[in-house]
C-alpha cells in the first residue's frame, strides 16, 4: 500500500558534524544497527562551506537543488557542482571540503549503508499528462520537486514524497512535474 508524506512528517536534524541542519525526508532502519539507517534521504539548507560530514561504509549521491552551487574538493580532485539535478555518487568516508560558490543553497542527499544494500536515483522531468511506469523494486521512493503528479485518485504535490514497497505502479504528470525517484533494495 502506498504511502505519502508530507513536510509535517519530516525532521529537522543536526548534521553529524554539527555545521549545519537538514530535513530528513525519509529514514529506514538499519536491521543489524537499529540506531543506524540502511537508507535515508534529505535535504540540506547550506548556509556555509566547510567539511562535510563522514558516514563511513555508506554510499552517497549528492545532487544541488537550488542555489549558485559548490565547489567539492576530495584532496586528489575536485568536483564542482553549479547544475541543478546532476546528482554525484561518493563514498561516505571520503574527507569532502565544501565551498561555496556564491551564496547559500539547498542539496538533496541519498545515503545507503554498504552492509544493506544499494540505490540508484535519477531526476526526471515529466510532461503533463506524462506516465510514470514504476517497476516494483523492494524500495521505491519518488519525491516531487515540482508539479504534481496523480496515482489513482491520490495527488502528490511538489514538496511530498511518495514509498512504494514491492509495488508496481503509474504516476501521471500534472504540468511542470520534476520528480526524484530512488530505487533500493537489500543485498544481503
Amino acid at each position: 500500500m502506498p504511502h505519502l508524506f508530507t513536510p509535517a512528517d519530516y525532521r529537522n536534524m543536526p548534521w553529524r558534524n554539527g555545521g549545519g541542519t537538514t530535513c530528513e525526508l525519509f529514514r529506514l532502519s538499519h536491521p543489524a544497527r537499529p540506531d543506524d539507517f540502511a537508507l535515508r534521504l534529505s535535504i540540506a539548507d547550506v548556509a556555509q562551506g566547510g567539511p562535510f560530514s563522514l558516514f563511513p561504509g555508506v554510499d552517497r549521491s549528492l545532487m544541488l537543488l537550488e542555489g549558485a552551487g559548490m565547489l567539492l574538493d576530495f584532496g586528489t580532485h575536485t568536483v564542482r557542482m553549479d547544475r541543478p539535478c546532476q546528482p554525484i555518487d561518493f563514498p561516505g568516508e571520503a574527507a569532502v571540503d565544501c565551498r561555496l560558490l556564491d551564496g547559500p543553497l539547498r542539496d538533496f542527499n541519498l545515503m545507503v549503508a554498504r552492509d544493506w544494500g544499494q540505490a540508484a536515483l535519477r531526476v526526471l522531468a515529466l510532461a503533463e499528462g506524462a506516465e510514470l511506469a514504476l517497476s516494483g523494486c523492494q524500495w521505491t521512493l519518488v519525491h516531487a520537486l515540482a508539479g504534481q503528479l496523480r496515482l489513482g485518485g491520490r495527488l502528490i504535490e511538489a514538496g511530498q514524497l511518495l514509498l512504494l514497497q514491492d509495488e508496481a505502479v503509474s504516476l501521471r504528470a500534472g504540468p511542470a512535474s520534476r520528480v526524484v525517484v530512488v530505487e533500493a533494495g537489500a543485498t544481503v
